[in-house]
């Protein structure tokens, strides 16, 4: 089967007009609304791998940060509950074969990026693929936290190891026929731009596929 590229073009202006409007009418949330003692702050992948140097870099994952930092800071005041994914990959990775190698171990590529590691007060767990929930170690942190049902994530990429996650974290939830609520704020995920990957549409069609999936989608969190 080939693609009519006018016909599908046509078929799907509707659509993406819809899907634009969601995301442009979508609410903010206040931090102060959310109950402390089940709700987390889950932090993707802000590493100077993503942010700041190697092949995997983009500046549009810059422009989260002060987002990020803020939503932190405000969490770290009210004690919730903080992890950060870190992508670090040894050199015989396969997941090269889809990527270019980046964030190696030991590497300052696999490091949080200074302006997060200054707030600090996250649990950090490594990663070594694309979806940062089937960490052994993210298991563990989730029986260490048996009332945490809402989970706030930010970071990069939008349409990779964010959606990845979030998709994951709400069927898990799903599977044990437990409650939870996801939210993702629009200021405060990114993803890049190369080639046929256009950033702005990426963005927008990963944002609404976590919300067709009962991924919450605000505009951003404030105090």
């Amino acid at each position: 089967m080939k693609y009519d590229l006018k016909a599908l073009l046509k078929s799907s202006e509707a659509s993406l007009t819809q899907i634009v409007d969601i995301l442009n009418t979508a609410p903010s949330l206040m931090l102060q609304s959310l109950e402390a003692s089940n709700t987390a702050i889950i932090i993707v992948d802000m590493v100077n791998g993503f942010v700041k140097e190697g092949p995997m870099s983009s500046p549009r994952i810059q422009t989260i940060i002060p987002a990020i930092r803020e939503l932190m800071t405000q969490a770290k005041e009210k004690k919730l509950p903080m992890l950060a994914f870190a992508d670090s990959h040894n050199e015989s990775s396969i997941e090269f074969a889809t990527y270019p190698p980046h964030c190696l171990v030991g590497t300052s590529e696999s490091k949080i990026v200074d302006e997060l590691k200054e707030v600090g007060g996250y649990e950090l767990v490594l990663k070594g693929s694309t979806n940062g929930f089937l960490e052994p170690a993210f298991h563990n942190w989730l029986k260490e936290h048996p009332t945490i049902e809402q989970f706030i994530v930010v970071g990069d990429c939008t349409d990779i190891c964010v959606e990845q996650f979030v998709l994951t974290l709400k069927t898990y939830f799903t599977t044990l026929n437990r409650p939870s609520r996801i939210i993702v704020p629009i200021n405060s995920v990114e993803t890049y731009d190369l080639g046929v990957h256009a950033g702005d549409f990426m963005n927008v069609m990963a944002l609404y596929k976590m919300h067709m999936n009962g991924i919450e989608i605000v505009r951003e969190i404030t105090n």
